[in-house]
């Protein structure tokens, strides 16, 4: 799996550990060390990845993230020095689809790098996987698409895996626990709230009230299920 992955590192040294680590494993890469380039490039030049730090001069990364969500779905994996569960949150909650933080192994970021490569481009659907119809959702495992009444919604990859493991199985009540272990590795940065930040952000996206969900739906105590969200109207 060949791709272009723009890393945005203002550490010199740390940013060309990453790029050695890319070209070993076959994919073409650019450097740029502060925010601001990393949005321009972007913009010039659709990346499959974003490697992204938070902390760099002249835009950080929390607000190149917010400003690329607004743009496109391009897949951003976060990097930074902060290991709170506020900043894992609110990383996520901006649009990052994961975030390691430092000191990391590079074999580890490798692992997640190939991880979200898989994901954003669809490389474990089958060719004649069926659309996957929740009344006026519909969720595409080959095209990795969702739309709502015929028009689409962008989703981040985990977001997409979200929806996608529910609409398979409509009704089901999912624990956090379960839609996490379906939708990202565990590790000692991630908890089960990654998940409620997740669900917020589809429910903005597919409901009309997203404070009153018909789809996407909380079972008190328990977790989330998915229903036909038409019924509620």
């Amino acid at each position: 799996m060949n791709a272009y992955v723009l890393v945005a590192e203002d550490d010199v040294k740390q940013a060309e550990v990453i790029r050695r680590y890319l070209e070993r494993e076959g994919h073409s890469s650019l450097v740029v060390h502060d925010g601001r380039a990393a949005i321009d490039e972007v913009r010039r030049r659709r990346p499959d990845l974003l490697v992204l730090d938070v902390m760099m001069p002249l835009v950080d990364g929390l607000d190149v993230c917010r400003v690329l969500r607004r743009e496109c779905e391009v897949p951003v994996l976060m990097l930074t020095a902060r290991s709170t569960e506020e900043d894992l949150l609110l990383g996520l909650d901006l649009g990052a689809d994961d975030y390691m933080t430092k000191p990391y192994s590079p074999r580890e970021l490798m692992a997640r790098i190939r991880t979200l490569l898989r994901r954003a481009r669809g490389a474990t659907a089958a060719p004649d996987d069926p659309v996957l119809r929740i009344g006026a959702l519909a969720i595409d495992p080959v095209r990795r698409t969702v739309g709502l009444d015929g028009r689409q919604v962008v989703c981040t990859p985990g977001e997409f895996e979200i929806l996608a493991a529910m609409a398979a199985e409509p009704e089901r009540v999912f624990t956090r626990r379960q839609l996490l272990a379906l939708t990202r590795e565990f590790d000692r940065y991630i908890t089960e709230r990654t998940i409620d930040v997740h669900v917020l952000n589809l429910r903005k996206k597919i409901e009309a009230v997203p404070r009153q969900p018909a789809y996407l739906q909380t079972v008190y105590g328990v977790g989330y299920k998915l229903v036909d969200g038409t019924r509620a109207r």
